[in-house]
């Protein structure tokens, strides 16, 4: 078999581990949507937006990019939890490619997303997609590196967390410190989430970055962003898994 027909197997693989354990749909569906409550409900009265329409129209592009950067997790856990198994020697007593485990494991998860976004909506999808396949790269890499599945999400948060909630996802960046709005306006989230808010034809408010590039073309940035990682974490990624099955 071809490296191609290889990874369109394991991407079946993942897919078929979705209706043995429907769970993880299920909460990878009610997870965002109880985000939205939590942020719209809890949070929202107290943050003053500046976007026609309230607090919601600035938190939704926000929870997208949320829902897609979490896809990184999921991945590392994923892919620990099977080395823990014995999985991969398996795999290598197979004559199939090398990569194909780890290209199969990002296409499958990355398909996980669809039905997700989906369910909160399918405007800037493709964008969306791309970003949440770039960065389970990053959750590939840091899987192959920790194996333990337990720390592998400790890992994933400590990586999600700031790069979410240090950012314009859910609030205006313009009341941080200047200092800490360079870092929240620049990284990848934040460009992401303010491509989207393009896309949906809505305002973006930057602080100490205004009139910058990323600021100015969000969008082109984001996918710069995306080839980028890929460029980085994809290569690590493939050599790592290959230095594991050594």
């Amino acid at each position: 078999m071809s490296a191609f027909q290889d990874t369109m197997v394991i991407t079946q693989r993942q897919l078929r581990l979705l209706t043995r354990v429907p769970e993880v749909l299920i909460f990878s569906t009610i997870q965002p949507i109880m985000f939205v409550l939590l942020f719209r409900y809890v949070f929202g009265g107290s943050i003053d937006s500046g976007q026609p329409g309230g607090y919601v129209q600035l938190l939704m592009p926000g929870i997208f990019v949320q829902t897609v950067a979490f896809t990184l997790a999921g991945t590392a856990a994923g892919l620990a939890e099977d080395m823990k198994k014995g999985l991969i020697d398996r795999f290598r007593s197979l004559p199939i490619s090398q990569s194909a485990l780890v290209l199969g494991r990002t296409l499958g998860d990355s398909l996980l997303n669809i039905v997700v976004l989906a369910a909160m909506g399918i405007t800037g999808l493709l964008v969306l997609l791309g970003f949440g396949y770039a960065l389970s790269w990053v959750g590939i890499f840091v899987g192959l590196s920790a194996k333990d599945a337990r720390v592998v999400q400790n890992v994933s948060f400590l990586v999600t967390f700031p790069l979410t909630f240090l950012s314009n996802a859910f609030a205006p960046t313009t009341g941080m410190p200047r200092a800490l709005q360079y870092f929240a306006e620049w990284n990848p989230v934040s460009t992401m989430v303010a491509a989207c808010r393009e896309l949906f034809g809505l305002e973006n408010q930057f602080g100490a970055t205004a009139g910058s590039f990323p600021s100015e073309n969000p969008l082109i940035t984001s996918i710069l962003y995306m080839f980028l990682i890929m460029a980085i974490f994809i290569p690590l990624s493939v050599r790592k898994y290959k230095n594991v099955s050594n």
